[in-house]
């Protein structure tokens, strides 16, 4: 009798810790009773009634993320693309997520590929290759509706890869090429364009240097010349001044002096030479003077009276 009470109580001990149940965070648990649908557990320490209830689905709350693998699609223009997709959801209703559909990642994966077809059949390569943006906003909507009756919430859908078929690949790797050699041989003749540029406008500067050192050394050169001739003029005006000086000088001497008659004839001898250098056509002489051989006398008389003296 006491094996078969030990062997009770540790049963309902095991039983007891099969009915604590401890929710974690960010998941909910679906409690049915007797086969019907009870409650939603949320985060924290729930009891089962034994042979009642059971855990009918543990849903996590958190954000997921599946990658289908590529579906063939056929564009407007008739050319047949492997396109995958990456869809990022959230279960929001932990109820209808367990109840609403079997298989749920199965139905998203077929509606997305349903969905992905008839938006790409209504474009054309061109608009597909260019036009990621758009697609990915028409399914995210589309499916985003489709899917809330089953608790889903489809965040976002991302196209990962558009493979179009190899010649179309083959000739578009040849037009990027042949772009990008054309913008090459652009980005070329602007850095030729660029360097003239700059060599002109370098050319250009030297010139203008040159140019204006030119204009000082001529500067230079006439007020060397300018300075040189008004230094001679000065001087020459000098020594002018210096000689009428003299001559005044020598005229207030002689003055002072009270020279006679014929001293005064012998000094307009000596101006003589002078006269004659003039450019005047006419000489007028002094009657006084005109006979040569009384001046002569006149002058001889004179120095000899001046050496007597």
């Amino acid at each position: 009798m006491p094996y078969v009470l030990a062997g009770v109580a540790i049963i309902l001990l095991l039983v007891f810790i099969k009915s604590v149940k401890v929710v974690p965070q960010a998941h909910v648990f679906v409690i049915e009773r007797l086969g019907s649908f009870k409650s939603e557990w949320q985060t924290g320490i729930h009891f089962l009634v034994p042979f009642f209830d059971r855990v009918a689905g543990r849903v996590s709350l958190k954000e997921k993320v599946v990658d289908f693998k590529p579906q063939p699609v056929i564009t407007k223009d008739n050319v047949t693309m492997q396109i995958d997709t990456v869809v990022f959801y959230q279960i929001t209703d932990a109820k209808q997520y367990v109840y609403g559909v079997e298989r749920p990642l199965a139905a998203i994966e077929n509606l997305s590929a349903t969905t992905l077809r008839n938006i790409i059949g209504e474009m054309e390569l061109d608009a597909t290759l260019t036009s990621r943006d758009v697609i990915n906003t028409k399914i995210t909507s589309i499916l985003d509706q489709a899917t809330d009756r089953w608790g889903i919430k489809v965040n976002r859908v991302e196209l990962k890869n558009i493979l179009p078929p190899r010649e179309i690949q083959d000739a578009m790797e040849k037009q990027m090429k042949a772009e990008r050699e054309r913008r090459e041989k652009i980005l070329q003749a602007e850095g030729e364009k660029k360097s003239q540029i700059l060599v002109a406008e370098g050319e250009k500067e030297s010139a203008i240097l040159r140019a204006e050192a030119e204009k000082e050394a001529t500067i230079l050169r006439a007020d060397a010349v300018r300075e040189k001739e008004i230094r001679e003029a000065e001087g020459k005006a000098q020594a002018i001044a210096l000689v009428q000086k003299a001559k005044a000088d020598a005229l207030v001497l002689l003055n002072q002096a009270a020279p006679s008659d014929n001293v005064l004839k012998y000094k307009a001898i000596e101006t003589f030479p002078t006269i004659a250098d003039g450019k005047a056509t006419k000489i007028i002489i002094p009657s006084e003077i005109q006979g040569i051989a009384g001046l002569a006398e006149g002058v001889k008389s004179t120095i000899g009276n001046d050496i007597k003296q």
